[in-house]
């Protein structure tokens, strides 16, 4: 019972591995990252964060002294802004 509870565990442990490893965050590379750092410090935001959920990129940032979440377009415009409560 042991042996077999062990290779369980081994076999999802190695199923689950890749995805594990394959970050979302991973998705953007350095150079797409300061991409974005740079198109946003210009226009005023401090970057905090850079995240990639559900395939869309969001950047955690202060603007104003206020928290706000970006949502950015594959062409790296905002499309949608959320600001903390």
């Amino acid at each position: 019972m042991k042996t077999l509870l062990t290779t369980a565990l081994l076999s999802l442990t190695l199923v689950a591995a890749p995805v594990l490893a394959s970050s979302s965050s991973a998705a953007l590379d350095d150079a797409k990252r300061v991409e974005i750092t740079e198109k946003l410090k210009s226009e005023g935001y401090d970057v905090r964060k850079i995240d990639v959920e559900d395939g869309q990129i969001e950047v955690y940032a202060l603007k104003d002294g206020k928290k706000v979440e970006l949502y950015l377009a594959p062409d790296l415009s905002v499309s949608r802004i959320k600001t903390a409560d």
